[in-house]
C-alpha cells in the first residue's frame, strides 16, 4: 500500500491541501484523521468545507459526536468520535457512509471497526508550532488515485 507524505508549515498550507482533496470529492467518501491535539484535523475540515462552499463556521463536534453541513456543494458529515468511551456505541456510522456526502471522521482510529474497508487515512504528525507531517495512506483504487492527482 502506498504511502503519501506532504509537510505542512503553515494552517494556510493546511486549508489547501484539504481543497485539493475536496475538488476530487464524491459521494459517499470517507476521510479519517487522526493526530494529536492541535495537530490541524479540524484545520483540515475547515478547508475542506470552504472548498465546498460552506460558510458556516466549522468547530470540532466533540459534545454532539456528528454535525452536518447540508449547504454546500455536497453534504458533510463531520464527525469526532473522541469522546466515544464504548465503540460498540451505535450511532449509525454506516449510515453515514453509504450517504451521498462526505464523511470527515476525528479521531477514527477509536473507531477502526466501524470503518469502511474503503477510505482515505491521514495521519497529522506535531514537528513544531507551525509545522505539520500529513501521511496518506488511501484504502482502495479511487482514494489512491485522488493521492496521486492531488499529492
Amino acid at each position: 500500500m502506498d504511502e503519501y507524505k506532504i509537510t505542512s508549515h503553515s494552517i494556510d498550507e493546511t486549508l489547501e491541501v484539504a481543497q485539493n482533496i475536496e475538488s476530487d470529492k464524491f459521494p459517499g467518501m470517507v476521510i479519517c484523521l487522526n493526530g494529536e491535539l492541535g495537530s490541524g484535523k479540524t484545520i483540515f475540515v475547515k478547508g475542506f468545507a470552504s472548498g465546498l462552499g460552506i460558510e458556516e463556521t466549522i468547530t470540532s463536534p466533540t459534545f454532539n459526536i456528528v454535525k452536518e453541513y447540508l449547504d454546500g456543494e455536497a453534504p458533510l458529515y463531520h464527525m469526532d468520535v473522541y469522546r466515544l468511551e464504548d465503540s460498540n456505541e451505535d450511532i449509525g456510522f454506516s449510515d453515514y457512509f453509504n450517504k451521498d456526502g462526505v464523511c470527515i471522521i476525528e479521531w477514527a482510529e477509536l473507531i477502526e471497526d466501524k470503518l469502511p474497508e474503503e477510505r482515505l487515512d491521514i495521519l497529522f504528525k506535531v514537528i513544531d508550532e507551525n509545522t505539520r507531517v500529513l501521511k496518506f495512506i488511501p484504502h482502495g483504487k479511487v482514494y489512491e488515485d485522488i493521492c496521486n492527482s492531488v499529492l
